[in-house]
């Protein structure tokens, strides 16, 4: 008669290897400079992934368990993961591309808004008509915040449900405006900006959906003269009735180009400069970037012949000359606002996503700056003998890698979120002053501040990944985090908008406008 093998004998030295030596790669993982963290999430994805595999095999074929036993623990394991596929989804990644999961059974993103909201008193408010604010650069000026939120904490005006998308909100008076996917349609609403009551919604019959970048628009309205301009995750340009919601007219910006769509959706805010809204389409053979008349949609001229990133145009004065900034797939360029011809370009490394804007700065010097290890660069723009611009790189380093967040200057310095921690770097050499504050892959605004604020101090709003808004003094020395509170509570891509003292945020699941406390 056969005999199993007995407690004794187990043989345990292999699973204790497989666990000894899992700990110590991701130690090493975790303590060896890598490109970008994400590489390192991946990285340890696939060792614990491998590990799970080894202990299966040595559990079912070399632990000399009794049968019995092996059979039972893979009668365990196999239904814990059925039911875990079951009742867990992927809600989507965050910055670093971790898995965020949910239950199967929490609601998707509402279709539709519901609800009341409660009035605030005492309307104070000023204007952040487009992406990134006034001028496009992440500053805000002529505001004083308190810096003392413990005695006044910002105020909850209100907090509701919102369509999928990670476009961020334009105000103008009290009319807050934002992009959204609720169901198959790609929508347009205007919100109160005091009570969130929705005013009115525009619809296209159109959806882009990923599973690592979610579903919905990318990119912010542009509010100019009571016409309001958006570009959708699938090209479609619309120029909309302030008050009404009305289409004035539209143009699908990818087939007008002959271009396709880009991998993440198309993400570029519209600019709008005297008669013109520009966009950027990314179609060959001079169709890249595209100008048509704001009044009747009129095509204007087209230039360029680059892939378009994911970045937004930006109007800016470099050498003397006029020129509209764009941070394009694989190449950061400059074109006439007239006609649309390229000024100057200079390669960028092709692969990672070109999100972040570029920085136009004092003594006609741009800085730009993408993640994936790339990190950032400055460059020179100057006119030669034949009047022609030319670009120069001035220097570039690895220590600041803005994925998809949006950096300021201040005073001679840099401030940005490097793979998700705040940093400063000084334009001169491009050396880090300091590195501090995990926020993860979100936001920030400059305020620029009114009175005996030194030049090269201010005060930064930062959105975090996680949904918490913070106050952060900052100078070239150091920084000092003076407040926080969860304003959302779950994932935060988008960019934040200040109006006045009204803070409105957003992400794919909800919205909520907050009154900051002024000095």
């Amino acid at each position: 008669m056969s005999i199993e093998p007995s407690q004794s004998r187990i043989r345990w030295w292999p699973a204790a290897i497989i666990v000894v030596l899992t700990i110590l790669v991701i130690i090493l993982l975790w303590s060896v400079d890598a490109p970008h963290r994400q590489l390192r999430f991946s990285h340890t994805v696939l060792v614990l992934v491998l590990s799970f595999l080894l202990m299966l095999l040595w559990l079912l074929l070399f632990s000399r368990l009794r049968w019995k036993v092996r059979l039972l623990a893979l009668g365990m394991i196999v239904p814990i993961l059925l039911l875990s596929a079951a009742l867990l989804r992927i809600k989507g990644f965050s910055g670093d591309l971790v898995p965020l999961l949910e239950w199967r059974w929490r609601g998707k993103v509402a279709e539709s808004l519901t609800g009341s909201a409660p009035t605030a008193s005492g309307a104070f408010s000023r204007n952040y008509p487009q992406f990134l604010g006034p001028h496009r650069n992440g500053i805000v000026q002529g505001i004083k915040l308190a810096r003392d939120w413990s005695k006044r904490p910002p105020q909850l005006l209100w907090r509701q449900p919102i369509g999928a998308g990670w476009s961020a909100f334009a105000v103008v008076g009290s009319s807050a405006v934002t992009q959204e996917q609720r169901g198959e349609y790609e929508m347009v609403v205007c919100y109160d900006l005091h009570s969130g009551r929705e005013r009115w919604h525009h619809s296209d019959h159109d959806k882009y959906e990923s599973t690592l970048a979610g579903a919905g628009p990318r990119a912010t309205p542009t509010i100019v003269e009571e016409r309001v301009y958006t570009l959708g995750a699938t090209g479609i340009l619309n120029c909309l009735d302030l008050a009404t919601g009305e289409r004035i007219w539209s143009e699908d910006i990818l087939y007008d180009s002959d271009a396709e769509i880009a991998s993440w959706g198309m993400s570029g805010s519209p600019l709008v400069m005297g008669d013109l809204v520009v966009v950027s389409a990314g179609g060959q053979e001079g169709k890249s970037l595209v100008a048509y008349h704001k009044d009747t949609g009129e095509r204007i001229w087209r230039g360029g012949s680059s892939p378009a990133g994911y970045s937004s145009p930006l109007i800016t004065t470099l050498a003397g000359v006029s020129q509209i900034l764009i941070f394009n797939y694989g190449s950061v360029a400059a074109h006439d606002p007239g006609g649309g011809q390229v000024l100057w370009q200079h390669s960028w490394p092709s692969g990672p996503e070109c999100v972040a804007q570029p920085v136009p700065l004092p003594e006609d010097r741009v800085f730009v700056s993408s993640g994936y290890g790339i990190g950032c660069k400055l460059f020179q723009i100057v006119r030669d003998e034949d009047n022609q611009l030319q670009v120069s790189l001035v220097w570039e380093t690895p220590r600041l890698k803005a994925k998809f967040t949006n950096v300021v200057h201040r005073g001679g310095y840099i401030y940005g979120l490097d793979d998700g921690v705040l940093v400063c770097l000084d334009l001169v050499n491009g050396q880090r002053k300091w590195k501090r504050g995990r926020y993860g892959h979100g936001q920030v605004i400059l305020i620029d501040e009114p009175d005996g604020i030194q030049d090269q101090s201010g005060l930064l709003l930062v959105s975090a990944e996680s949904g918490d808004i913070l106050l952060v003094e900052i100078n070239p020395n150091e920084s000092e985090e003076l407040a926080r509170f969860p304003a959302l509570a779950s994932k935060t891509w988008n960019n934040p908008a200040l109006a006045g003292q009204y803070l409105l945020v957003r992400n794919d699941r909800e919205a909520a406008c907050y009154q900051l406390p002024l000095e």
